[in-house]
């Protein structure tokens, strides 16, 4: 019997604030040193009083409204009690009858193999994205399990779809999405292997056909996208050959073990009521006012569909080139820059390929960020005008752009003290093509008994001759009136 996966995520994300959630403790926990970012609230002493950090509920309204959610004007903190050692107050400020957003969705594309076009549209609806306080961090060794709680108390985001998602690849799709609207409103670097980001996955199998779901296992430990997309469909493949041995599937939570490739049973999965979550007595109500949440709404920047679809009609730009370039807003931000200074000058699909072609090839060999780049969108515009122009070919604009990588230098500067110009005096070529016709009287008369062919070899000589300086349609252009004239 085929089987339907029926899969819904929750995502954690940590938020870019200075400060913790309810006190003043940096925020910054990763790499530093352990429990150096501390205080008595985030350590949950008695008697401390927590104080809600504005920033973090900005930012999660802005993540609200980007998945197109209802931000809530009335919502409140919940104690959410459960006993762990990274816990340190015994229980986890969040949110969950009334939380800051709800009822939103995110459409995500599925690709369907082929580069150059959309893959099918699909739309995952987003239940909830609440506010809660990150736990500490637990390094296990030698038997011993040490405690660093520099992230305890540290913003969390938590977004909860519905159990939309029908296939490993769309879970995929759905959390690198997710990743790239929280970077386009800059609340978060979404960095996996930081911790920045974490994601749960609740699983099960139906009959294909069936509106009744399967028993619920939850996938906890992913730390990748990779291993999103791995874990599913591991436990997939697991819960199918029980259902197919006539074993029930038990509600568990399973662990991921990225090294053996498996998921790994961890304890019974919790219900809501293990929790015991009452308002938090601490914290007021959280009231938001209609005015504060549109003037938030009114500085949300251009997030990626809508620069995409600007990047085609504006620009002519296909949708897969489109899509490139809006992957990573800063890439975008680089690009439109650059077709700003080219104007009317310029095709904007040729800077395109710039960018996405040897800007990125070094940017890939390099593992080097865009904001880290040292060629400047003007400098870049500046060389492409010099290829288009004529001043320089192919490979002397390659030879500059390694050069410009490598010191942020302008083209000009690197074109004239390297002496790279290309020679497009018919004049001073006709000798060289002269001298290459007389060097290579085998492949002259392979042309003239008509092996067409042979010209690029002929063209390739007179690069060689003058060290790639020659403009080629120039040099083919005398090669062959010389050899007619010679015939």
């Amino acid at each position: 019997m085929p089987y339907e996966p029926v899969i819904g995520m929750e995502v954690h994300v940590e938020l870019n604030t200075a400060s913790k959630m309810f006190c003043g403790c940096s925020a910054e926990a990763f790499g530093t040193p352990p429990n150096t970012h501390v205080c008595p609230v985030c350590l949950g002493m008695p008697g401390t009083l927590p104080v809600i950090n504005e920033q973090a509920v900005r930012y999660t309204v802005m993540t609200g409204l980007a998945l197109n959610c209802t931000v809530q004007e009335h919502n409140v903190f919940a104690r959410k009690n459960y006993f762990y050692p990274d816990l340190p107050k015994g229980y986890q400020i969040s949110q969950y009858e009334l939380p800051l957003c709800q009822d939103g969705y995110l459409t995500i594309d599925v690709g369907d193999g082929h580069p150059t076009e959309a893959g099918q549209a699909r739309r995952v609806r987003i239940r909830r994205v609440h506010l809660e306080e990150d736990t500490g961090k637990l390094t296990h060794v030698d038997g011993y399990s040490l405690i660093d709680f520099n992230r305890a108390g540290v913003p969390l985001m938590e977004i909860v779809s519905e159990a939309d998602i029908r296939s490993a690849e769309e879970a995929y799709a759905y959390v690198t999405r997710l990743r790239q609207i929280v970077r386009y409103l800059g609340v978060s670097s979404g960095d996996m292997e930081k911790g920045a980001m974490r994601c749960e996955v609740n699983l099960s199998l139906r009959p294909v056909g069936s509106d009744e779901f399967g028993t619920k296992v939850e996938v906890k430990n992913l730390n990748s996208f990779r291993s999103v997309r791995n874990a599913i469909a591991y436990e997939i493949e697991r819960q199918t050959r029980l259902l197919e041995a006539g074993k029930p599937v038990t509600q568990v939570t399973m662990g991921w073990d990225e090294a053996a490739g498996v998921t790994r049973e961890q304890r019974s999965k919790e219900e809501a009521h293990d929790y015991r979550y009452f308002p938090e007595p601490d914290l007021p109500p959280l009231n938001l006012e209609p005015a504060w949440i549109e003037a938030v709404k009114g500085s949300l920047p251009e997030l990626p569909d809508a620069k995409r679809d600007r990047f085609m009609a504006n620009y002519g730009l296909s949708r897969y080139d489109a899509d490139v370039l809006v992957e990573d807003r800063a890439v975008a931000d680089y690009f439109e820059r650059a077709v700003r200074v080219a104007g009317d000058t310029i095709n904007p699909k040729l800077v395109a390929n710039w960018v996405t072609g040897e800007l990125f090839r070094r940017m890939n060999e390099t593992a080097t960020a865009i904001t880290s780049v040292k060629i400047k969108p003007e400098d870049l515009v500046a060389l492409i005008r010099m290829v288009k122009g004529g001043t320089i070919n192919q490979p002397a604009a390659k030879e500059t752009f390694g050069v410009m990588w490598e010191t942020g230098r302008p083209p000009q500067e690197i074109v004239e003290e390297r002496g790279l110009k290309q020679i497009s005096d018919a004049g001073e070529l006709a000798g060289v093509v002269a001298q290459v016709i007389a060097d290579n009287p085998d492949p002259v008369a392979q042309f003239k008994a008509g092996k067409e062919t042979i010209i690029r070899f002929l063209i390739g000589q007179v690069m060689k001759a003058t060290r790639g300086k020659a403009n080629p349609q120039l040099a083919e252009q005398l090669l062959r009136e010389q050899l007619q004239s010679n015939e």
